[in-house]
């Protein structure tokens, strides 16, 4: 293998594809400190702080898709038949152990990162980091358990966005926790289609996921939850002034949730293939979503 192919598959073992799912999180709370410093809630703010913040957001992301990687291949969770991407391990293009060591090697950078962010804001961030690092590498013990859609709801929203307003603002701003949460409703039904899509394979491979506890049917309902109520949240957030109405702009993305919910809501045990694509399709409505959630955030500050 050549150095460059060598190196592209080091990228590719990351799953890059995916880290909207912690990039976009990060950027709305980083646009909603934006919005609070424009609107002289916080005249003091370190920009450079919450690009970095954002890196380290992505970095963890990183670390936990190599680390679930990992783990699902040595406990014989990832098939080679299994439907979606090909798991780099399965492909025999890395040996466990290569993986396992670059796992640790990341979340080592990620640490690092957070070390200084923490030298430069304060005390509360070693806690939300050590919780966000708890939850990257152990987060396969919690999906084996039915948590899985929990752990990312709070790694990809909740710690994301406290961390990086925190690092911002050294201050603790809860209602971001709440601004946030649409977001992060949205990345844990990515999951939590994934999981659906797989519950036949996972279910013999001795694992449980909220999709196989809840069937076919309340698999169906519970994702139909994670994309509507969202759009709810967003109304009672703006109701309460804490978002600019602008925020409502996240409508225009409404009809990529329907068109989801409706290819949900068809599958059955029987034809699971056919939602083969559909946690790709939940991953674009987190793009969409997210980029309409920003631009209210922004134009919401400056007009």
């Amino acid at each position: 293998m050549n150095r460059k192919n060598h190196i592209k598959n080091y990228i590719f073992a990351t799953r890059p594809w995916s880290f909207p799912a912690s990039a976009m999180p990060a950027l709305v709370a980083f646009t909603f400190v934006f919005y609070l410093h424009q609107t002289t809630e916080f005249v003091s703010v370190s920009w450079v702080n919450g690009v970095l913040a954002t890196v380290g957001a992505v970095i963890f992301h990183a670390a936990g898709n190599l680390f679930g990687d990992y783990y699902d291949y040595v406990n014989e969770v990832d098939k080679d038949k299994k439907t979606g991407e090909v798991p780099m391990l399965v492909s025999g293009l890395f040996q466990p152990k290569t993986m396992f060591v670059f796992g640790i090697t990341v979340v080592t950078i990620g640490i690092i990162l957070g070390l200084y962010l923490m030298s430069q804001s304060g005390l509360p961030l070693l806690i939300i980091g050590l919780i966000g690092t708890l939850c990257a590498v152990f987060y396969y013990k919690l999906k084996y358990i039915a948590l899985g859609e929990l752990v990312i709801f709070v790694a990809f929203s909740q710690l994301i966005a406290l961390g990086v307003v925190y690092v911002m603002t050294s201050q603790l701003v809860w209602s971001s926790l709440l601004v946030i949460a649409p977001v992060g409703m949205l990345v844990a039904a990515i999951l939590h289609a994934n999981n659906t899509r797989d519950s036949i394979l996972d279910k013999k491979a001795g694992i449980k996921t909220q999709a196989i506890i809840l069937g076919i049917d309340g698999s169906k309902v519970f994702y139909q939850t994670l994309l509507l109520a969202p759009y709810i949240l967003i109304a009672i957030i703006v109701k309460f002034n804490i978002l600019h109405p602008y925020s409502f702009a996240v409508l225009l993305s409404f009809p990529i949730a329907l068109r989801s919910i409706k290819k949900m809501k068809q599958v059955r045990l029987s034809s699971l293939r056919d939602i083969e694509t559909l946690d790709v399709d939940t991953a674009k409505l987190v793009t969409i979503f997210s980029l309409l959630l920003i631009a209210g955030n922004v134009v919401g500050a400056l007009f």
